[in-house]
């Protein structure tokens, strides 16, 4: 059985729970291939893939990206370096998917270009969430090019791999899928704490972490807003927010009129040992997502023994149990109790961390492959 992944996603994502998702299904797939050349996805410059020609990170072409930056601007190199790899992983994909060489086609995200090429061989589609058509309108254009890529890929697969029950659900109401053509099958976690690392020397003050982008649905804002006073309650407590992009300035506008600029502070993540550092010294991990389709995340604090707070909407319960200590990510008076508890109850957080290792065994990518594995039988059996 010969699965073939495509580009999209790793043209997409440095780092993200998608590509990770697929980097964990071609490490535990025997018979799997990818159709790629070019990729800064840090999943992929592990030893596992060292067969992938990827983007040169020599000294000489890094004197070569640099000077391109400087005189043309970073951000518009950036986008056009971008989009010549993308290119070129576009041909690729094409002509492996012309020579029809695999048993099964899955693409890494919604992109359409595939169809035209397929011909007959049979597509598996995971659908990661519904964000884009719930907030319709509000977070994204009711036209989005996503959801009505989405919806035909939906309409035209075999079978429909959903990541949560929650997914599912919302997949058949707003789709009217048939449930039958939808396996649901959980993700997991990569991450695994060392108790020495000590790789980020100024994680010794006592600090709330949050994780990853912060728009839209993210809900970072509101957050923002909720544990203001908390921050200022105790003078030694911090907010560190790891990942995503620097602090834009609506961002830095909302620090500077809560008085916050020097409580709330961005860091990069440069690798999963800093990541599981970050969550493991930390005194909680919150998560105020107004929706989610799984929450990879959450496990990841987990598997760092790390307390977890966050939304009770969506999927997130569904992953966190009883493991987590839940607050309506729309009352900041539910976001601030949730979490002063928390962080202050020592006991309670030491029961969540507990609880948290028990839940984290319900997932994992051997699982996730096994389950994988079990859909793409399925498919060869029904032709």
């Amino acid at each position: 059985m010969n699965i073939l992944f495509d580009y999209q996603i790793f043209a997409a994502q440095k780092f993200g729970g998608i590509s990770r998702y697929f980097v964990e299904l071609l490490k535990n797939i025997p018979d799997s291939e990818i159709s790629l050349r070019f990729s800064d996805n840090v999943y992929l410059h592990e030893p596992f893939f060292d067969n992938l020609k990827l983007i040169p990170r020599d000294y000489e072409f890094n004197l070569f990206l640099k000077s391109l930056n400087f005189m043309i601007g970073k951000r518009k190199i950036s986008k056009i370096y971008r989009k010549i790899l993308k290119n070129d992983n576009h041909g690729i994909s094409i002509k492996k998917i012309k020579k029809k060489s695999y048993d099964i086609f899955h693409p890494t995200y919604y992109d359409l270009y595939f169809l035209k090429y397929i011909g007959n061989k049979p597509f598996v589609l995971t659908v990661h969430d519904m964000i884009h058509e719930l907030y319709a309108g509000k977070f994204f254009k009711k036209n989005d090019n996503i959801i009505r890529a989405k919806k035909e890929l939906v309409e035209r697969a075999c079978r429909i791999i959903a990541v949560s029950e929650s997914t599912k659900k919302d997949l058949i109401k707003l789709y009217e899928i048939d449930e039958d053509k939808i396996d649901v099958v959980y993700h997991g976690s990569s991450l695994k704490y060392e108790k020495i690392i000590n790789i980020d020397q100024s994680l010794r003050e006592r600090y709330i972490l949050f994780i990853g982008e912060r728009g839209a649905y993210k809900n970072f804002e509101f957050f923002l807003r909720s544990v203001s006073e908390l921050l200022f309650e105790d003078e030694e407590l911090k907010l560190i927010c790891a990942g995503g992009k620097p602090f834009d300035k609506r961002e830095l506008k909302l620090l500077k009129d809560l008085k916050l600029s020097e409580k709330v502070f961005r860091k990069s993540i440069e690798n999963d040992n800093h990541l599981s550092e970050l969550y493991n010294k930390a005194l909680c991990f919150v998560f105020p997502s107004l929706y989610e389709g799984f929450g990879i995340p959450i496990l990841e604090a987990f598997s760092c023994n790390c307390p977890v707070v966050m939304s009770n909407t969506s999927s997130l319960a569904e992953v966190g149990g009883d493991a987590a200590c839940y607050f309506d990510p729309l009352d900041l008076t539910s976001i601030y109790d949730a979490i002063k508890k928390v962080i202050y109850d020592y006991g309670f957080a030491d029961k969540l961390r507990k609880k948290g290792s028990e839940q984290l065994k319900k997932f994992s990518w051997e699982k996730c492959t096994h389950e994988t594995k079990r859909v793409y039988e399925r498919v060869l059996e029904s032709l």
